[in-house]
């Protein structure tokens, strides 16, 4: 009984001075609100990399033309890879499901009056399903990239059967790939052309050195074996001897993107660093105001102690007044935060990600600043001698 009805004459003095409540909730409101749009905006970036990596295709190791060396220093020359180089990875590399040569160059692609210059790789049909491509128009092997149509002022279902003309020799358009973005590096991938590997080889660019050799693992548990398989067979295939550096360089798509993750893993952390401020802010703001409670209610604390009210009860009352205004400030942060996430999803297009945990957290820890900050003022207040208090003017 004495519980209840000292939490009435707590919530009933935060009713009385409802706008200087809602003031001093102010900080906490900010702070909690800003902490949950961090923390989306943060999770936001990371789920994009994450869905970014299986775009990519997660099990995908690329070998790179790299530097040959003597007695341990670069030369200027590269080295190339060629033909012979996947052939030789196909038949003798373990662990791997598929091998796909990508040959590529800038070339000017002609439609009517229209002239682009975009990326054209000659590669095989595997290049499709290996790097998690689907078909949006077209047959079963594609040949644009989801942005060509537009560069080339066609529609995307119409410019299908249409002929193009790349380096003078006409090309039918059979296909459309799906959308897959910049993936944050200048290289679209949505502005290529793919077109046969043996084409490319004999008529349009006339040559057996590849950009690059993407190779499949068979699962993710495979991909280290999958490398030092890779690593073997172009050792062997360069001649490499044993102590020599590897004149090639394989890359795992993972670790491509693994140093951005890091980066919008601490970004965020960062953020909600920063936006804990405002709590703390806001906590001390609520103990300022709680310690002048104490002072202008010096004369009711007297009063209620002279008709029997313990330190306990006075300590209770004190503490639930600062409870419930970081616990309401919370509530209406989260509220906030969640919202300022939506309408930034929706109107600035960025990618967020409210998380349940983070509102949980943002809110207790709401709770324990309110606790803490109100420990002070609340003994200030039970400890107040009650002769002393009734006499306060």
């Amino acid at each position: 009984m004495l519980v209840g009805e000292t939490i009435r004459v707590a919530l009933e003095a935060l009713r009385a001075n409802k706008l200087r409540s809602l003031l001093t909730m102010l900080g906490i409101i900010i702070g909690v609100g800003a902490v949950i749009t961090m923390i989306a905006l943060g999770s936001g970036a990371q789920k994009s990399v994450q869905d970014r990596i299986q775009a990519l295709g997660p099990t995908l190791l690329s070998v790179y033309p790299g530097q040959s060396f003597m007695r341990g220093v670069a030369s200027d020359q590269r080295v190339s890879i060629t033909m012979d180089d996947d052939t030789a990875l196909a038949n003798n590399a373990r662990f791997v499901t598929a091998v796909v040569p990508e040959l590529s160059r800038s070339l000017q692609v002609q439609k009517g009056n229209l002239n682009i210059n975009v990326n054209v790789v000659g590669t095989t049909p595997s290049y499709v399903p290996v790097r998690s491509y689907t078909l949006t128009a077209g047959r079963s092997y594609a040949v644009l990239g989801s942005a060509i149509p537009d560069m080339l002022n066609a529609n995307r279902d119409a410019i299908i059967g249409q002929e193009i003309m790349i380096r003078g020799i006409s090309f039918e358009v059979i296909g459309v790939l799906s959308e897959k973005g910049s993936q944050g590096s200048f290289f679209n991938p949505d502005e290529q052309i793919l077109i046969p590997l043996e084409t490319a080889r004999y008529r349009v660019m006339g040559t057996d050195r590849l950009r690059a050799i993407t190779v499949q693992a068979a699962d993710l548990n495979s991909m280290n074996l999958a490398t030092l398989e890779i690593e073997r067979v172009m050792r062997r295939q360069h001649k490499i001897r044993p102590g020599q550096d590897n004149d090639f360089q394989i890359r795992n798509q993972t670790d491509i993107l693994s140093t951005l993750q890091q980066t919008t893993e601490t970004f965020k952390y960062l953020l909600a660093g920063i936006a804990a401020v405002s709590l703390l802010v806001g906590g001390i703001g609520i103990m300022n105001i709680m310690l002048v409670s104490v002072t202008e209610r010096t004369r009711e604390i007297g009063v209620r102690k002279a008709l029997g009210a313990t330190q306990v009860n006075i300590m209770i009352q004190f503490l639930v007044e600062a409870l419930v205004l970081c616990l309401l400030g919370g509530l209406i942060g989260v509220l906030l935060g969640s919202f300022g996430a939506v309408i930034l999803s929706r109107l600035a297009h960025w990618n967020t990600l409210i998380s349940p945990l983070a509102i949980l957290l943002a809110f207790v820890f709401s709770a324990a600043v309110g606790l803490f900050f109100g420990i002070w003022p609340a003994r200030r207040a039970a400890s107040l001698d009650p002769i002393v208090a009734l006499r306060y003017e």
